[in-house]
C-alpha cells in the first residue's frame, strides 16, 4: 500500500482533466514544485472542499506513483484562502505574475524552503496591502537571489576594473552575463539593455533591502519604466519563454 505524505503547499494552477478530475500544480514546502492528479476533484466536497483554488495555502496529502510524473492527490486541507486578494483584479494580476515567474525559475522537485516562504509571504502581503511597483520589484529581486540569478550591479561584471562611479551616466546590462558592463566590455555582447545610473542605484538599494517595501517609488516615470523593463526582460531571459501573465499585469500597473 502506498504511503501518504503531507506537506504545506501553495496552489499554482489547475486545469480540468476528464469529466471529474483535475491536474493541479503546487509549490510545496518539503518537495519543491510538483504536479498531481486529483481524482473526482470537481465532485468531492469532502476531500477537496474549496482547497484547490489558485493562490490557496493548503496542507497537501499525496502519494507517489511509481514510474509516473504525476503524484496522486489524496486530500487537501485549506489553511489560507487569501480572500481579499482574489476579490481585486489588480491584486490578481500581481499574484498571477508572481506565481508564474516563481514556477518558471525553479525546476521540478527542486526543494527550496526559502522560495516557498517568499511566495507565501508575498501573497500574504498582497492580501493585506495595496500592491505597488516597489513591492513587486523587491519581490522579483529577492526571488532572483533565492534561485541563483541575482543581477550583479556593483561594478562591471567582466571584472575589468571599471567601478560604479558617480560620473558614469549610463551602464549596459548584459542578460548573458547577468549584470552591468562598461562601454568597452559591452561591445562584445549582443543582448544589451541600456540603463541609467539612477536606475542602477535604485535596484542596488532594493536588492540590499534598504528601501522600505511599503513606500511608492518616488522616481521619474522614465526611471521606473527602465527598472520594470529591465527586470521583466531579465526574468524572461532565464525563463526562455514568454511570461503569459505580463500583459494582464501591464493593464493594472503604472509601467
Amino acid at each position: 500500500m502506498a504511503v501518504s505524505q503531507m506537506t504545506p503547499a501553495l496552489v499554482l494552477r489547475t486545469r480540468p482533466f476528464g469529466e471529474s478530475d483535475m491536474i493541479v500544480s503546487f509549490l510545496t514546502q518539503d518537495l519543491g514544485k510538483i504536479t498531481g492528479i486529483a481524482k473526482g476533484a470537481k465532485r468531492s466536497r469532502r476531500r477537496f472542499m474549496n482547497s484547490l483554488e489558485p493562490f490557496s495555502l493548503i496542507n497537501l496529502h499525496l502519494q507517489e506513483r511509481p514510474n509516473r510524473s504525476l503524484v496522486f492527490i489524496v486530500a487537501a486541507e485549506l489553511l489560507v484562502s487569501f480572500k481579499r486578494l482574489v476579490t481585486s483584479l489588480v491584486k490578481i494580476s500581481y499574484a498571477s505574475y508572481m506565481v508564474e515567474i516563481t514556477e518558471g525559475l525553479i525546476a521540478e522537485r527542486e526543494q527550496n524552503h526559502l522560495v516557498f516562504q517568499h511566495l507565501r509571504d508575498g501573497l500574504r502581503y498582497l492580501d493585506e496591502n495595496e500592491p505597488s511597483l516597489r513591492f513587486l520589484t523587491s519581490f522579483e529581486l529577492t526571488l532572483l537571489r533565492l534561485t541563483g540569478y541575482q543581477p550583479l550591479l556593483d561594478s562591471c561584471c567582466k571584472r575589468c576594473g571599471s567601478g560604479r562611479h558617480l560620473t558614469v551616466a549610463r551602464w549596459h546590462f548584459s542578460f548573458e552575463d547577468g549584470g552591468i558592463l562598461c562601454d568597452s566590455c559591452a561591445r562584445t555582447r549582443k543582448q544589451i539593455f541600456l540603463i541609467g545610473r539612477v536606475a542602477v542605484e535604485v535596484l542596488k538599494d532594493l536588492q540590499a533591502g534598504h528601501s522600505p517595501v511599503m513606500s511608492p517609488l518616488p522616481l521619474p516615470s522614465s526611471v521606473v519604466t527602465e527598472i520594470r523593463s529591465l527586470i521583466m526582460q531579465f526574468i524572461q531571459f532565464h525563463l526562455d519563454r514568454e511570461i503569459k501573465s505580463a500583459p494582464f499585469l501591464y493593464q493594472f500597473s503604472l509601467v
